[in-house]
Order: C-alpha cells, then structure tokens, then sequence
C-alpha cells in the first residue's frame, strides 16, 4: 500500500467531507419540510410547488460539468470552498421573498453551485484513499447527506414552529459559513496516487462515454436520482398529506426514515467492499451488486400500490427501499475509479451527475402533478376523502419511480463489467498500448492500484 496513504489524516478530510454533504442535503431538503406552509402562505398549488422543486435541477447538470471538469485542474480543495461559500450566500433571499420567480431563481442558483458538490467531494476522496479502500469512505460522505436528511427532519419543523418557515434559511446560512472557516484551516489535497509509478494517461471521452459500464453506471444513477430527488421534494408532504401525521411528528417520523435509509445504504456499502477486498471480480461484487439493490428497492416502492398495507409498513418500505436506492451513490463512482483515468475522473463522475440530475429536474413536477391530480378527481368528498385521494397521488408517483428503479437496476445487471471495460479502454487509441494489456495491468494503468481480485473471463 502506498506509502502516501495516511488513514488518520484521510478519515478526518472524509469527516469534513460529510460534515459538508450534511449542508448540502440541509439546503437541499430544506424545502420539502416547510411545504405545507410555505404553500398555504404563497398560495401556491401543488403543480407550482413542483416546479420551485424541480427549478433546482434546471441548471444542476452545468454546474456539475463545469465545477467536475474544473477539479480536473484546479485543487478540489478550492472548488469545494467556492461552491460552500455560494450555498450560504444564496439562502439569503429566501428568508425574506414573498415571490414565486424569485424562490424559483434562488434555487435555480443552488442547483448551479451544487452540481460540482458530490463529484468534486468523491474526486478529492479518491486522492486520499487508495482503490480498494474506497468504498466505505464514499459511503460516509453519502452518510453526511443522510445526516443532513436526519437533522432536518428533527431541527426544521421545531424551527418553522417556533420562528416560522423562513428562518430555517437564516440558520443555513450560518451553517454554511462555518463549514467554510473549518475547510479553510483544515481541507488539504490528499496525495496517494501522486505516488504511484505511472501517471494514467487521457483517453478520448468518446471512448469513455460510450463504454458500457459507463453508461449503466449513468443510467443506475439516474434512476435513483430520480427517486430521491421526488422524495426530497414530497416524502414530508406524504407523511403529512398521505399517512396523516402531524407536522411535527411528521418532521420525526422524516428522521426516522433517514435512521433507516442510512445503516441499510452503509451497511450494504460495507458489504460490496468486504466482498471486493475477498477478491470476488468487482463485475459481481460492485457491479451486480448494485443492479440486485436497485431491482429489490424498486420492487418495494412498486409495493405501496400492489400490496394492502398498513400506515407503519408502508413507511417502512419505503424506508428500506430508499436505503437500497443509494448504493449507487457510494459504489458507483467506485466503480468508475476503476476504470477511468485519475486525470479525468473528475469530469467523469461530474458527467455522471449532470445525467442523474436530468431525473431530478423532471420527478418533483411529475408527482406533484399526480398528487394535484389524485386530489382533484370528481366525486372526491374533500374533508373525509382528500387525504387518502392525495395519498393515492404519493404512491402513483413512488411506483413511477419503483419501475424506473427495476429498469435501471437491470441495465446496471447487464453492463457494468470494470474488469472488461478496462481491457476496452486499454486498446482504445490514445492509451498506453493498443495491444491491450490484462485486467489487472489495464486497472492498474488507468486508476492506480486495482483491488486484488480472481481472474474474470468475462
């Protein structure tokens, strides 16, 4: 193992690291929690709530492209304080507007700057911790967005309670602001693959974004984006609206989904990389893996509308499944490590992202458009019938994205192969040899040190 890996110091640039996905998903949730309100006080109808929600993809897709491919030759350490400082300054506004263009220009403006977060964090992980190691660091970054998700479930219905829905836009401000102080003093640029021999050579991207464990990585990704983006947006409306809870339960019953999600998203994350390190070929061990999570989870969100269930069964199917949902999220750009050279791995992770945000622009709108739907079909008696009509809407909108899930996690099934994408990518024109090395010297050149793995014919 490279001398240059220093576990005590990497774990505590992960921990800040998470420290600021846990901001990132505050911002990001911040909205659906204060719905309720914020729609009765703005007058707004679901349709247009939908549309604030998804006005924070509209330009997530460039400014992840931009912001990945700018960490390809700037310190990640600087992009990540650029992008953290623009978050706190943008919450500003909110805690004072009364206008629907301007809630929809401020998150339009969030989503730019949050585009690099997650690749960026996962390009700057992947300098401190070498391949076969990374998995579990990734997942505790994505354990910071859960963090994020717990917090705000907890904090933010006590907050909208006590001071009203916009203070919580005051209050992130300030987390946000102290992030930045603490990166300052203590972010740093990790060195491990500055120590390996080789440096990996550029490869044309039209041979990387057409290689198929690219592409089903992108396409697993986009599917779970989808699902979480619809379940940032209304999961609180759901509990609300749909299962009945009070505002403030609601808010707990929000935290106790995120203290499910999150040990499933880990564990199974701890799962893959155990199987990785006991040298199972990642095609099974990352690549499978991922595609079976992403089929059983779609499976259990199709469930809500299949199966006769109870208020506590459905939360928590819906729970485990959006646990299973973000295995992507941490063996996924695992899997690109691999295959993808260091020196562009940066704006392919980011490419990465900009695809799953195309899911994130469209769901919030298209269940807010079922919900509206469900809720106003003639015949409905609105005071004893509307809430299980809305909670019809919810679930129409949980299985759209239960069946993207199942497609998404067969394609994943049936692409994402590293061990052969590396012996592809190594004949590719603009490699070190178009003769093409084996999978081990191709993972090897490309990404750093391969994991130890059995040889894989296929």
């Amino acid at each position: 193992m490279s001398s240059a890996y220093r576990p005590a110091r990497a774990w505590t640039v992960a921990g800040l690291l998470a420290l600021m996905m846990t901001s990132n998903f505050l911002d990001k949730v911040v909205l659906g929690l204060v719905a309720v309100p914020m729609m009765a006080e703005l007058k707004l109808s679901p349709t247009e709530f939908g549309l604030i929600g998804g006005s924070f993809y509209w330009l997530f897709a460039i400014g992840a492209i931009v912001g990945g491919l700018a960490a390809n030759r700037i310190a990640a350490r600087s992009v990540l304080m650029a992008i953290a400082l623009a978050w706190a300054v943008i919450q500003l506004p909110l805690a004072v507007s009364g206008s629907l263009a301007a809630f929809v220009v401020c998150r339009v403006l969030l989503g730019l700057t949050e585009g690099p977060a997650s690749p960026v964090a996962t390009h700057a992980l992947c300098k401190w911790f070498p391949d076969q190691r990374r998995s579990l660091p990734i997942a505790l970054l994505h354990q910071g967005s859960s963090a994020g998700l717990l917090i705000a479930g907890l904090a933010i219905p006590q907050i909208t309670a006590h001071w009203g829905w916009r203070a919580n836009f005051l209050v992130l401000t300030v987390i946000g602001l102290l992030w930045c102080v603490a990166w300052y003093f203590l972010g740093a640029e990790g060195q491990v693959e500055e120590a390996t021999p080789s440096p990996s050579p550029r490869l044309p991207y039209g041979h990387l974004l057409t290689d198929p464990t690219v592409l089903g990585n992108f396409a697993a990704h986009f599917v779970s984006h989808w699902v979480l983006a619809a379940s940032l947006t209304w999961l609180s409306g759901y509990l609300q609206q749909g299962l009945g809870f009070a505002p403030i339960q609601s808010g707990r019953m929000f935290a106790l989904f995120i203290l499910i999600t999150a040990p499933v998203s880990l564990g199974l994350a701890w799962a893959s990389q155990r199987l990785v390190l006991g040298g199972m070929p990642t095609r099974r061990s990352r690549g499978a893996f991922v595609g079976l999570s992403l089929v059983v989870a779609g499976l259990g969100n199709c469930a809500l509308l299949w199966l006769d269930l109870s208020t506590m069964q459905r939360f928590l199917m819906l729970a485990i499944s959006g646990g299973m949902t973000l295995t992507i999220n941490s063996i996924g750009p695992a899997i690109l490590g691999e295959i993808v050279p260091r020196a562009q791995r940066g704006g392919i992770l980011a490419i990465g992202n900009a695809v799953a945000s195309l899911g994130g622009l469209g769901a919030p709108v298209v269940m807010g458009w079922l919900i509206q739907r469900a809720s106003g079909l003639p015949g409905v008696n609105l005071a004893a019938e509307l809430p299980r009509a809305a909670a019809r809407g919810y679930e129409q909108g949980f299985f759209v994205g239960g069946l993207l899930l199942i497609a998404g996690g067969l394609v994943a099934l049936m692409t994402m192969n590293p061990q052969r994408s590396a012996r592809r990518l190594a004949r590719a024109p603009g490699s070190e040899t178009d003769a093409g090395p084996g999978p081990r010297l191709a993972a090897t050149t490309m990404a750093g040190p391969a994991p130890q793995v059995r040889p894989d014919p296929r």
